[in-house]
């Protein structure tokens, strides 16, 4: 069997600080920069969201090398955001691709030079279809931010690559106008947590975004009592159900408090003399049904609570399910 060797040893200490160094300077080089970016940032830039709401097609978004790669994570996260938006590659699209960009379409081209050859025939083209063009490039004055309606410019900064070269800073600096181009366009759009919902209904955000009716107990699973019932049949009902609490109701049906494992340890001396109403806790937290699973989570951990009655929206004071903090474990969601 395969054994991974561990080169931590071989490693002396002196040059394990240097690989701590190296890539600490790394990241403080890319962050200022992206602070100067930010502080950059002019009217272009709100002249390319403006561009985007007007498209009454697609965002095609183009780059070649590193730049490509950005671009491709460019057009899926407009995708994921609201606006529709595809990844056409500059060396494909002139040898018979150019038919994916069509009129009412937006290209957004990325290059840090700004003069790209490969990007020649897609800007070329975007021009005779009357397709608007945004740049990004380090070059204000190159023949990619000459063509385009809009010009975002990169920052004069050095690639963190020891000899300037490979593309580090730059590509770092297109990755978060990306997602500020993106986000702006969002936000301006209106989108809403229920459209990204839609949007996004796999993996973990699809989780985050899963409303709560989906996955709480419900029907026989409550455990609920009435505020007369004997605690020894309340202790009962609690081990059947299995969930830590039980929800305790008036005569019209509406919760009025809950029991749960630590009211039944408080009240140890007393328990079993006792009825629900005397061992409950009033005013419990509650949540709505169609909370989002994320803010259920969020709210059980806030009040260091293992389970949360779901009410009716309607009717707020009438439970319809209970989340249990095990639910989110049950479905991945850690």
């Amino acid at each position: 069997m395969y054994q991974a060797r561990d080169i931590r040893a071989k490693v002396p200490a002196a040059s394990r600080q240097r690989i701590l160094d190296q890539g600490r300077e790394v990241l403080g080089v890319e962050a200022q920069a992206l602070t100067l970016q930010r502080d950059a940032l002019d009217e272009d830039f709100a002249r390319a969201v403006e561009l985007i709401l007007a498209t009454q097609g697609r965002v095609v978004v183009s780059g070649m090398g590193k730049s490509g790669h950005i671009a491709r994570k460019m057009a899926a996260t407009f995708a994921s955001t609201g606006t529709p938006a595809i990844f056409v590659h500059p060396g494909e699209a002139a040898h018979g691709d150019l038919g994916m960009l069509l009129a009412g379409d937006l290209l957004v081209v990325l290059s840090n030079s700004g003069a790209t050859p490969e990007l020649g025939p897609i800007m070329t083209y975007a021009r005779d279809l009357g397709c608007p063009i945004v740049a990004i490039s380090a070059q204000r004055h190159s023949p990619m931010a000459r063509l385009a309606s809009a010009a975002i410019i990169l920052p004069k900064v050095r690639e963190t690559c020891p000899v300037n070269i490979s593309p580090t800073t730059s590509t770092t600096l297109m990755l978060a106008l990306g997602d500020a181009l993106a986000v702006a366009t969002m936000s301006m759009r209106g989108i809403t947590r229920a459209e990204l919902e839609r949007l996004h209904p796999g993996g973990h955000i699809g989780l985050r975004l899963l409303p709560v009716n989906d996955i709480m107990h419900v029907g026989d699973r409550l455990p609920l009592v009435v505020a007369t019932t004997p605690m020894r049949e309340v202790l009962l009902i609690m081990t059947e159900k299995s969930l830590g609490i039980a929800g305790v109701l008036d005569g019209d049906g509406r919760l009025v408090g809950t029991v749960t494992d630590g009211d039944l340890r408080r009240n140890i001396d007393r328990l079993l003399n006792s009825v629900a109403g005397d061992v409950m806790t009033r005013h419990p937290k509650t949540v709505p049904d169609g909370t989002y699973a994320e803010d259920a989570k969020a709210i059980l951990a806030a009040n260091k609570i293992t389970a949360l009655f779901v009410m009716d929206h309607d009717r707020p004071d009438t439970p319809i399910g209970l989340i249990h903090i095990h639910d989110f474990n049950r479905i991945g969601m850690n």
